[in-house]
């Protein structure tokens, strides 16, 4: 099966500074971390498609919490690294760091669109009531100073990929509709982290209403995130539904890894997607696996 991963991480960590590296990183409930901290680069990514009998077509690289004081440092080493011959052009996207809320996001955006591999920008946004599901420092979404840089993202042809919880969708439809020339891409199926009644129909409403706007698009990935044990019928109901929300043509596919790679396997994640695509037209399965993701991030 040939595929494009649409959502995987890579990092050196014998040469570069990520601070969730350092021992003082909090826990994020995902255990045992030593399979995640060790360096992952493309011939990793390649050998895991190998293994689980994928044709890797192309691959789409997520910000991976570089250190945050040099943002244009992690695109400068993955540029390096998609000319390396042995990485046979992986990543072929790049999806950037900036601090949209910074004095400084207009240099480090062009500083970052001087890189012919750069699509997109992702800050994560993650903001909830319970201190342990947060994974941004402040709520960026009402910062005036950050939607304000989030404005600047159409200067240079950027997307935004966007993580948050259902909790936020509305203020992400807000700003999805205020700026209607950016392709705002939702990571991980909106992650739905809380299983409980009420959660799971706020999350299904969130999902249905940020599908309402025309220039957004769901990334159904990174399910370990949110539950260590996951399978392939406990994820059937997010899949379907973000597949009823958004269509083939508006959804893409992607593994997470290394990340998930602490829940799952590669051959599992992609195994379970094509168990849960088996009944869709072959048109709307290519467009999952490979077309969705060929068209938003230009690849």
């Amino acid at each position: 099966m040939q595929i494009i991963d649409a959502h995987h991480h890579l990092w050196d960590l014998e040469t570069n500074d990520y601070p969730w590296n350092r021992p003082e990183d909090h826990d994020r409930g995902w255990g045992d971390l030593s399979t995640l901290k060790q360096t992952f680069l493309p011939r990793h990514l390649r050998a895991e498609a190998e293994t689980a009998g994928l044709t890797l077509l192309k691959s789409v690289h997520v910000q991976a919490n570089w250190d945050p004081a040099d943002p244009v440092g992690e695109t400068r080493w993955l540029d390096s690294i998609a000319q390396d011959p042995a990485s046979d052009g992986v990543p072929q996207a790049i999806v950037a760091y900036a601090d949209l809320s910074a004095d400084s996001a207009a240099r480090v955006l062009a500083e970052h669109a001087r890189f012919s591999g750069v699509r997109g920008i992702r800050q994560v946004l993650n903001r909830h009531s319970d201190p342990k599901l947060n994974r941004a420092p402040r709520d960026y979404l009402g910062d005036p100073d950050w939607r304000r840089g989030f404005a600047r993202l159409a200067d240079h042809g950027f997307s935004f990929d966007a993580q948050i919880y259902h909790q936020q969708a509305s203020a992400l439809s807000a700003l999805a509709r205020a700026h209607p020339e950016t392709t705002v891409i939702l990571d991980h199926a909106l992650m739905p982290a809380e299983r409980d009644p009420a959660n799971l129909a706020g999350w299904r409403d969130a999902v249905s209403r940020l599908s309402d706007c025309p220039n957004t698009v769901i990334k159904i990935s990174g399910f370990g995130m949110v539950d260590n044990r996951w399978t392939t019928e406990s994820i059937r109901p997010f899949v379907e539904h973000c597949l009823d929300a958004f269509g083939p043509g508006r959804a893409m596919l992607g593994s997470n890894f290394p990340v998930d790679r602490l829940m799952a396997s590669y051959e599992k994640i992609w195994g379970a997607f094509e168990t849960l695509t088996a009944h869709l037209p072959t048109e709307d399965r290519h467009a999952l696996f490979v077309g969705t993701a060929e068209r938003v991030y230009r690849i």
